[in-house]
């Protein structure tokens, strides 16, 4: 039931603490087979079934509780996500901050990052302003460890109860949210007091003492955490996990540091896995992203002795304790706040290089060369890591709205000179352009149809359906242009048929206006622009009167002594009414903006 319940899109196709708890089975299955050994040997009985059950289902929970009060913050948090990081990232100090404010919210640094590559796509940040917001990010990261830290598993059932009634009869959306927020934290905290039991005969078990004992190196440490965080995409879930051992004394505070480093490491995997495939801004974020998190770790890595002291140093200290008592009380805590110091440290020690670690990353991931993809259309914002968050998505189809816009504009602003006096070959060219058109429009709908499967809101679920809308009117636009403005413009050659240039005037002021109505309409769409969708409604009279004139003006040029006259006469009325169509078109774009909703959100 877990799994259908959490489902996860994006890089994984099942719940991202699936993998581990394979690979978990994996080693605990080995484990228990080199243990049983020992134990005979020992004379050692443990119930390692009993044991096994205990640490994969309190390792669920655990997970599950993540994913489920990660899920619920996002809801709650997530739609005001992008306009944080638009408008909070003047500088790379201030980029920092948003970057570890917006990764708290939706507990995923590799979604920040994400977030990032497209406002660069856009022009609206600069690869360099972006380093900053990438540092930051990883110190939003620690704010689930240092949560973790609190041990409050005596409430974790009362938050689990208040949680879930809140979740299921609440009425409000946002209060079922905190319900699942609650009920989440809650699991997790349950899940980490199952595995604490479960483990708790480990404690006199020497065979898995001298395990954890190799671990004390702190290039085995960062090695194991590594490929364990790249195997269940979530540091945070892996330094959780770290503190529950350490919660039961098996792990002193040098190991944890080293693991935490580790876990450091292994999240730059999913970043590097979101980057396949993408242009090349994508790539260059993931790979400054790597680039900090190593650096960071080679830089302190020799330093973890010291680490370790400062921060017993200003970590709560039980001294009424001793031994492993003490080290299970003392050490939860002060991981959680080395793997914050840490972070924080890296980026006021690398935040001064922001400038060098982007050239480098631009050096590292050079420009194609030109003409290599000349041909290949694409989506340039939409991405599956960020169907994680459906308000994110959607805000992404709106970036590819003003993409598809553009060729649509494009075809738009070359139609009519090539209708009145260009040749078979410019109206081919423009038709061609359409195909692009298509594309685009298919990968757009495509990711609209992954968002449906997900669960939206309500307000999520209609501006779903008003962007499906949107997008449709978009491509019935550039259909317009390519089977009937083309043809028209092919029968004007065939015929021979010569337009006055009273005529051209006429019909090259119509093209302007609704040229603009379609370029407003495509704004209205990908900003969710109030004004824009106004002005495009607003035009209906105004197209309605040029086309009346227009039409007036064919009438009486119908009785003029020229050759082909009455061709010429239904190819300008045939191109009126065409135009008269596309800002049909343009018009139902700009109703699909809800200026209610707009009033609401703001």
């Amino acid at each position: 039931m877990l799994i259908a319940l959490n489902a996860r899109p994006g890089l994984q196709t099942c719940p991202i603490w699936l993998p581990g708890l394979i690979a978990l089975a994996l080693l605990a299955t080995a484990g228990a087979a080199l243990a049983a050994t020992a134990a005979e040997s020992h004379g050692e009985q443990i119930d390692w079934i009993t044991m096994a059950m205990g640490l994969f289902g309190g390792l669920a929970l655990f997970l599950f509780g993540m994913e489920q009060m990660a899920d619920a913050l996002k809801a709650v948090a997530g739609e005001r996500m992008k306009d944080i990081l638009a408008r909070l990232t003047t500088n790379r100090f201030m980029g920092a901050l948003t970057g570890a404010f917006v990764t708290a919210v939706i507990n995923s640094s590799s979604v920040t990052t994400v977030l990032v590559v497209g406002f660069i796509s856009a022009g609206l940040m600069t690869l360099a302003q972006s380093v900053g917001v990438i540092m930051g990010a990883n110190i939003g990261s620690t704010v689930t460890a240092q949560l973790i830290a609190f041990k409050v598993t005596k409430a974790a059932l009362l938050m689990i109860a208040v949680g879930f009634s809140a979740l299921f009869t609440a009425r409000r959306e946002r209060l079922r949210h905190y319900g699942g927020m609650l009920m989440g934290l809650g699991l997790v905290f349950y899940g980490m007091s199952v595995m604490s039991d479960a483990m708790a005969p480990l404690r006199s078990y020497q065979p898995f003492l001298d395990v954890m004992q190799t671990m004390e190196n702190p290039f085995i440490g960062i090695l194991v955490a590594a490929l364990f965080t790249g195997l269940i995409q979530s540091s945070a879930a892996t330094t959780g996990i770290v503190i529950v051992m350490a919660s039961q004394g098996f792990v002193n505070l040098p190991t944890g540091i080293a693991l935490a480093f580790g876990a450091n490491i292994g999240t730059c995997a999913t970043a590097l896995l979101a980057s396949i495939g993408k242009p090349r801004e994508a790539v260059r974020a993931a790979v400054v992203h790597v680039l900090f998190n190593f650096a960071g770790v080679l830089v302190w890595i020799g330093l973890i002795p010291q680490l370790a002291e400062f921060v017993r140093l200003i970590s709560p200290q039980h001294t009424d304790l001793t031994g492993a008592a003490r080290l299970a009380a003392e050490v939860p805590r002060q991981i959680a706040n080395a793997h914050t110091l840490f972070n924080v440290a890296n980026t006021l020690i690398f935040i001064g290089l922001a400038g060098q670690f982007a050239r480098l990353a631009e050096w590292l991931v050079r420009d194609r060369p030109l003409g290599e993809e000349a041909f290949v259309v694409r989506a340039k914002y939409l991405d599956d890591e960020l169907l994680a968050t459906p308000s994110l998505a959607l805000d992404r189809v709106r970036l590819e709205v003003l993409h598809m816009g553009e060729r649509v504009q494009d075809m738009m602003a070359r139609i009519m000179p090539a209708i009145l006096s260009g040749s078979n070959e410019t109206l081919r060219d423009i038709e061609r352009m359409d195909d692009d058109v298509d594309t685009l429009h298919a990968q757009i709908i495509a990711y609209l149809g992954k968002v449906s499967r997900l669960s939206l809101t309500e307000r999520q679920t209609s501006e779903l359906i008003r962007l499906m809308e949107a997008v449709n009117d978009l491509e019935n636009i550039g259909d317009v242009i390519e089977t009937n403005l083309i043809v028209l413009g092919h029968e004007r050659i065939e015929q021979g048929v010569s337009i006055s240039q009273p005529t051209r005037e006429v019909l090259t002021n119509f093209h302007v206006v609704v040229n603009r109505a379609v370029g407003c309409a495509v704004q209205a769409v990908a900003q969710n622009n109030e004004l824009a969708a106004r002005t495009v409604t607003s035009m209906k009279q105004e197209i309605t009167r040029i086309a009346d004139s227009a039409a007036a003006h064919q009438a009486q040029r119908l009785v003029a002594e020229e050759p082909n006259r009455i061709p010429a006469y239904t190819l300008e009325i045939d191109i009126i009414e065409k135009l008269k169509r596309i800002y049909y078109f343009a018009k139902r774009m700009a109703k699909t903006v809800d200026l209610d909703d707009n009033f609401d959100h703001a």
